[in-house]
């Protein structure tokens, strides 16, 4: 087994480091890609691993967006002269101002959800099951409203940033290679984490809070942390996404609750909540599912995909990995002893 994870892992970053140069035309979907599998891993975090379903994650991405932005612009120009113009004024930004603004943008904006989490996290987290859900569904939606009212950032016409200072094939492959980081990052990160202390706290939140309060463990604490964490890398990949899409609105784009507020709780219920593989798999086979339903099926793209989300919920309750788990246990290292297995069957 540790052989055939070294090997899978190898074609893993393989694919990684030369999809993007063997797949150049699909250099923005592959980069889309890895922005549903961070969103689906850090929704796991919360909605897995500690068994709170969140519907607002959206707000992280979006406020990501917003930060990145704001720290790009404000440390060349004006925030609110730079908005107000964007029809009239001419702002140039230098390679330097460009590539500076965006990386201290996107850092920025990781921590800035980070410490949002932990503030929202403190409000919200008295609620359970779906008054949680629908508690964080109005947090997104109430920032969307509240930033389209907002003229020093844009309103509803949104913020448009600098074009990258290079040709288009290039710009593709930095940000598939910006995503891919932050991909990975996020996939190492909640890999190391599942397996510490911390992990086994989150799961018996998770599995009895009650039960779990009472062992001492300090549940809001960590629930906090947790959300925290996961805010973190949502809010970078929004970040990074306020930059490639170079124009973005509040609505249609940022807090877009519909769109990626919901396909990132699909995907984790597609691949399997709870576990490592899950989101990720779930991202990847959702993602495809996307592209050729909204290719070859435009118009009837959203009846395909209730239809999927059915038969997730009817026949893959416990996601795509939970039924190859049951299917086919010798693949994850599961012995079965193959005497009581016939007596089930």
């Amino acid at each position: 087994m540790a052989k055939n994870k070294i090997v899978l892992y190898a074609l893993i970053l393989a694919f990684t480091f030369l999809s993007p140069f063997v797949f150049p035309t699909f250099g923005t979907q592959l980069a889309t890609l890895w922005l549903m599998i961070i969103v689906a891993l850090t929704w796991d975090m919360t909605g897995g691993q500690m068994g709170y379903n969140s519907l607002g994650n959206i707000f992280f991405y979006g406020t990501g967006m917003y930060v990145a932005a704001l720290i790009s612009i404000g440390m060349v120009y004006d925030v609110g002269d730079y908005t107000n113009a964007a029809g009239g004024g001419i702002y140039k930004f230098t390679d330097l101002q460009y590539f500076g603004g965006m990386a201290l943008g996107i850092l920025g904006a990781g921590l800035f959800c980070s410490v949002t989490a932990v503030v929202i996290g403190y409000l919200t987290f008295g609620l359970r099951g779906p008054y949680f859900a629908i508690g964080t569904l109005g947090v997104a939606i109430a920032a969307g409203e509240l930033v389209s009212n907002w003229d020093w950032v844009g309103g509803g016409q949104g913020i448009a940033l600098p074009v990258y200072p290079g040709d288009l094939d290039t710009g593709k492959i930095f940000f598939y290679f910006l995503f891919a980081g932050v991909g990975v990052s996020t996939f190492l990160f909640a890999k190391w984490l599942y397996g510490t202390r911390f992990g086994a706290a989150i799961n018996a939140i998770r599995d009895d809070e009650e039960k779990a309060d009472a062992m001492g463990i300090h549940t809001l604490r960590y629930k906090l942390y947790t959300w925290a964490m996961a805010a973190f890398f949502v809010g970078m990949a929004g970040g990074i996404s306020a930059f490639q899409l170079i124009h973005f609105e509040p609505l249609e784009s940022a807090y877009q609750t519909i769109n990626l507020g919901i396909f990132m709780v699909v995907c984790v219920l597609l691949g399997g909540k709870g576990t490592l593989w899950g989101p990720v798999v779930g991202a990847i086979l959702f993602h495809v599912f996307k592209e050729v339903t909204w290719n070859y099926l435009l118009g009837w793209q959203w009846v395909a995909l209730g239809a999927l989300i059915v038969v997730t919920v009817v026949y893959f309750q416990d996601g795509v990995m939970g039924w190859l788990m049951h299917k086919r246990p010798e693949w994850f290292g599961i012995k079965v002893d193959e005497k009581i297995a016939g007596e089930a069957k």
